[in-house]
């Protein structure tokens, strides 16, 4: 039905106000019936001269009229002399201008198009077109109107013009053949396009549903469905069995297609004690260079500093307190061990500790350097440390020039420092452990900081978990609640979500507060609590302070529901402010927005003027302004200005509510967290208690009691498959490895 609702624009393209080259997105000028429209969307690759028919709605703009957005858009070879010329002449084609357009035109005319596509010799004719030139020529023109064929040929399966031009640039002209020989490569890497895509071209191809591409595409997409959700293997038994409802085919059959991409590389089979497991090739490599890596830190003899325990006893007369017996146990290892574990809750000492070890080692003209896996992180752990900090990525440098992800820093190019300390461990991800460890020289020591209750890292692996289980790195677990944290109610609730004792309501001195409310009631107690109470009681910043973290986006307390109304309370439309709408979600300045996806290429400019590109899953800021004409936003992060251009905004999302999930690393001022109606999948423990620790001077917990209780009681949930635990154990035999200390 709503296709049929669309409206049709038809005419030729005039000019190209606006063109993004990476994704199909254009503003351009379309004459038709008399009148010259202005017309944006993803069409994928337009020039001057030629034919158009789009299809979309029309919107009036408040500042620049009336616009044609279109949704579909297809296109013809320029039609009449007049249209080849401005074809020609747009400067689409190499070596050709408006004078030389002029005489192609005069020598050979309307078919002056089908000569450049068919007999491209016939242009040396023209002076100034050599051979070559001729050659380059008939080239692009094929590239050009090869993607166009291939936007169409693929707009018959729903494919849109933005993926079919990345699918032109990874298989180039041959793209539409290769596809029909096996439309499942669509599905594979890197394009990863939805699997239903594939199944349709392959029926209209009458494809049988057990062929061998079929299936083989069905375990590769079944393995990376689980490296979405965090399992870096799965158990063969498992991987056959998902597999197979997946596509509806018998086991056997797959089995066989298992063994087949085993036997050719494609897939990787270990075997550990619970059975066989699957990987995919590189996230079994990233194990296994952890693995080797560690076990290479953990052979190499340690050194021990003198004079360290008189180096001790001065930090603690300097400082007017004793460290506590497992503090002084990190801080002796941090200085002896050439890899360790620093894990603890709120509250435990794990800043005061990590700062002795800093002192330490600078004592010692260490070069030392500070990282986190998210920006929020970093900085948070520059505030504590006094000292810089940086993301891994901004370490380790980004080059996406090529279009993928690379760092400047590898195994070609060591970072020249002594000691690296690493926080937040529990957000790190196995392919970005890997690249951290390949840019580092083989001397250089490793001390790992994080909450081994907190969720695990967003991308595939547990290494904080795995590494602290094998018991083969040196670990100090800091359990001891000191004095001045015992004042506050959220560090004793953190532990006792991670002990499974019941939850303190708290009282009107506190710092935490359990508020019962179901439903709807709920969603109302949180946005009141949001605009008003906090605000007037405690003097929040609705916006910049406090944060509502959600376990899940669904339901009257999910992220969906909360940021409607609470962009509607905190930020409602006005004549005198600009807003931009982005597929469902509208944009307005004042809003708070987050990046919610990784995206390496986006420039941002800090006020002195610095310069630089990325924008990270997770980081938060406020839309500055926006402009109406080519539909972009300035957004400002911390103290980084990012420019949006408008084919971006699907990477950004209304952060007034969040996910538990998308808030590791941060902290915030006051969190709300409803606990009301949460899916039984995200009923566990340790969601409960990463949502808890992100608060720093309030945590208020809204919703249901029995929920409650289900997330701190379930800790099941939490498991995810992977071998590096097996793999260190099996690099370093209990006589080589250490056992952990607490």
């Amino acid at each position: 039905m709503e296709q049929q609702e669309l409206e049709t624009l038809e005419g030729t393209v005039e000019d190209i106000i606006f063109e993004n080259t990476d994704n199909g997105y254009m503003v351009f000028e379309v004459s038709g019936g008399g009148a010259l429209t202005v017309v944006c969307g993803v069409v994928g690759e337009l020039h001057v001269g030629e034919s158009v028919v789009c299809r979309g709605r029309y919107e009036n703009h408040a500042a620049y009229g009336r616009q044609f957005h279109a949704q579909e858009c297809e296109t013809d070879m320029p039609k009449d002399m007049e249209a080849v010329y401005a074809f020609l002449a747009s400067g689409s084609l190499p070596y050709i201008g408006a004078s030389t357009a002029n005489k192609i035109i005069q020598k050979f005319g309307a078919s002056a198009l089908d000569i450049i596509a068919n007999d491209p010799g016939q242009l040396t004719t023209i002076r100034g077109i050599t051979a070559d030139k001729a050659d380059r020529i008939q080239q692009e023109f094929k590239r050009m109107f090869g993607m166009r064929e291939l936007i169409a040929y693929l707009a018959q399966f729903e494919i849109s013009p933005r993926r079919a031009m990345e699918v032109f640039r990874v298989f180039g002209p041959g793209a539409a053949q290769a596809i029909a020989a096996n439309p499942y490569l669509l599905c594979g890497e890197p394009l990863q396009l939805d699997f239903r895509h594939a199944d349709s071209i392959a029926q209209y191809y009458q494809m049988e549903g057990d062929c061998v591409q079929r299936l083989e595409a069905a375990l590769l997409r079944t393995l990376r469905h689980n490296a979405n959700n965090g399992h870096t293997c799965v158990p063969r038994v498992q991987l056959l069995e998902t597999a197979s409802a997946f596509i509806h085919q018998p086991r056997e059959k797959l089995e066989i297609a298992l063994d087949h991409c085993l036997e050719d590389g494609i897939l990787r089979q270990r075997k550990y004690a619970g059975g066989d497991y699957i990987y995919l090739p590189d996230l079994l490599d990233a194990e296994e260079t952890i693995a080797h890596r560690l076990a290479l830190l953990m052979k190499k003899s340690p050194e021990k500093p003198r004079g360290l325990e008189k180096s001790i006893q001065v930090l603690e007369l300097a400082q007017g307190f004793a460290y506590a017996p497992e503090q002084k146990e990190a801080i002796r290892k941090a200085m002896t061990e050439n890899c360790l574990v620093l894990t603890g809750g709120p509250g435990t000492g794990k800043t005061t500790t990590v700062n002795a070890i800093l002192q330490l080692l600078e004592q010692q003209a260490e070069r030392v350097a500070l990282c986190a896996p998210t920006g929020r992180a970093a900085k948070r752990l520059g505030e504590l440390t006094g000292r810089k900090a940086s993301t891994i990525h901004r370490l380790l440098e980004v080059d996406y020039s090529g279009g993928v992800l690379q760092f400047i820093h590898n195994e070609k190019n060591l970072l020249r420092y002594d000691v690296v300390i690493l926080d937040e461990m529990s957000m790190v991800d196995v392919k970005l452990f890997q690249s951290l460890l390949a840019a580092l020289r083989y001397s250089c020591r490793i001390i790992l900081v994080g909450d081994s209750d907190q969720l695990p890292s967003v991308g595939p692996g547990n290494i904080l978990g795995e590494v602290i289980k094998s018991g083969r790195i040196p670990t100090v677990c800091l359990n001891r609640i000191f004095r001045q944290a015992e004042q506050s109610l959220i560090v004793k609730n953190a532990h006792n979500v991670v002990g499974g004792r019941p939850l303190q309501k708290g009282g009107r001195e506190d710092d935490f507060f359990f508020l019962e409310a179901d439903g709807d009631a709920c969603r109302r107690l949180v946005c009141e609590l949001v605009t008003t109470r906090l605000p007037r009681s405690y003097g929040f910043d609705p916006i910049r302070d406090i944060q509502v973290l959600c376990p899940t986006k669904l339901g009257p307390c999910g992220t969906q529901a909360l940021n409607v109304e609470l962009q509607q309370l905190l930020n409602p439309p006005e004549k005198s402010k600009p807003q931009l709408q982005s597929a469902a979600r509208v944009f307005r300045v004042g809003d708070k927005v987050m990046q919610v996806r990784n995206n390496y290429e986006i420039v941002w400019h800090r006020d002195g003027g610095e310069q630089g590109v990325g924008a990270y899953n997770g980081d938060i800021g406020i839309v500055e302004s926006i402009n109406l004409r080519d539909r972009s936003m300035v957004v400002r992060m911390d103290d980084r200005r990012l420019v949006y251009p408008a084919e971006n905004l699907g990477e950004l999302e209304i952060a007034y509510a969040i996910t538990v999930h998308k808030s590791q690393g941060s902290e915030f001022p006051a969190v709300i967290l409803p606990a009301a109606q949460v899916p039984v999948r995200l009923c566990y423990r340790n969601l409960f208690y990463t949502g808890i620790t992100r608060a720093k001077r309030l945590c208020i917990v809204t919703g249901r009691r029995d929920t409650v209780n289900a997330m701190m009681a379930n800790i099941r949930q939490n498991r995810r498959y992977s071998g590096l635990c097996e793999l260190l154990t099996d690099e370093l035999p209990p006589e080589q490895g250490a056992l952990p200390q607490s």
